[in-house]
């Protein structure tokens, strides 16, 4: 089995396809591909229409989108843990997911993920909103799982996977968040999963301007 992603200092779709397979602690090889180039077109075309990352090759199964892939690894390898176990909390696990899947447009376009950038940009009231809002379901979460393995239904799901990159982009423009949410975002930070991407980001000096959001803080 493979995982296609691209540049992990910026590609946060990609990192939710890595989280779900190496949080979890399935086997797999990744190919990563330098976003915005040649090689790029020319190397995802052979695994998926769409064009986009992540991809996961799974012998004659493909599986193009990042949530599909948490899917797939939940129900092909992790029967069904990957989820919380009670039908009220896996509901709202997918709802929160979902969210974080189609939405929070604002914030996507305006706090790109950068993780080696500390920036400072002009946000909008939309993506204000966006993250409001995000504080609020990390908050509301913590409330009632904090002190019960402290993720967002207690054990680690895939709503956590779905939320990684927005701790990281939190950091990237210096948002400052609730006690609460923060309380969530530091406990997520102390991931194995989450620590290795982190350090492999590091060692790609590949710049992509487009996600070089706002100016560079001294």
């Amino acid at each position: 089995m493979k995982l296609i992603i691209a540049n992990k200092n910026y590609s946060t779709w990609s990192l939710r396809g890595w989280l779900a397979l190496r949080a979890f602690d399935v086997d797999f090889d990744e190919v990563e591909l330098p976003l915005f180039t040649e090689e790029f077109y020319a190397e995802i075309a052979k695994y998926s229409d769409a064009a986009k990352v992540p991809v996961l090759v799974d012998g004659d199964i493909a599986v193009w989108d990042s949530l599909a892939i948490c899917e797939y690894v939940n129900d092909a390898y992790l029967s069904g843990r990957a989820w919380p176990e009670s039908l009220a909390n896996r509901a709202k696990a997918r709802a929160i997911s979902a969210e974080m899947h189609s939405g929070f447009m604002a914030l996507r376009n305006e706090m790109p993920m950068n993780i080696r950038g500390r920036r400072k940009v002009s946000l909008s009231q939309d993506c204000l909103n966006d993250i409001a809002r995000i504080d609020d379901i990390w908050a509301s979460q913590m409330k009632e799982f904090g002190d019960k393995g402290g993720w967002l239904f207690g054990d680690y799901s895939i709503a956590d996977v779905m939320y990684a990159p927005v701790i990281l982009r939190f950091i990237t423009y210096g948002v400052t968040l609730s006690a609460e949410a923060q309380r969530y975002a530091n406990h997520a930070l102390q991931s194995a999963a989450l620590q290795q991407w982190i350090e492999e980001s590091k060692k790609d000096t590949s710049i992509v301007s487009e996600d070089e959001a706002g100016v560079e803080v001294a």
